[in-house]
């Protein structure tokens, strides 16, 4: 049930680039969360340079052209621990797929309780059972 929305810099990257990029996301998930790959949902959204504005420096980070928001939602059980292994997860495989500096990838996990997420046919299909992963 995560949803990962990149926010890249436009025509950074090739499409075969956001396809990896994309998988990269999933394996984060499927690595460090456990949740099975067709538990996949992702959105690449592209922003000119009068759209999309990250610091260069800020938090001591050395930010080039190349750099990304990722958000993720996720479900509101998860502990801590489990937000330091995906977001840890993400930076790794992101600069492995797109060789860009672990400066340059900007996440933020926004949690969602399980019963706000519609897998189609407006239905709730998580509000009434335990979270499975």
């Amino acid at each position: 049930m995560p949803v990962f929305n990149a926010h890249i810099p436009a025509n950074r990257f090739t499409s075969e680039q956001k396809r990896v990029l994309a998988d990269a996301l999933n394996q984060s998930l499927v690595q460090a969360l456990g949740i099975p790959e067709g538990d996949r949902f992702i959105m690449i959204s592209e922003h000119g340079e009068d759209e999309l504005f990250l610091d260069p420096t800020f938090m001591g980070m050395q930010r080039s052209g190349d750099a990304m928001i990722i958000t993720l939602q996720l479900g509101a059980h998860r502990p801590a621990e489990d937000k330091r292994a995906v977001a840890a997860a993400i930076n790794k495989l992101v600069v492995e797929a797109l060789g860009v500096s672990p400066d340059d990838i900007f996440i933020a996990l926004i949690p969602v309780p399980n019963e706000n997420f519609s897998f189609g046919r407006g239905e709730l299909q998580l509000a009434d059972s335990a979270p499975r992963w």
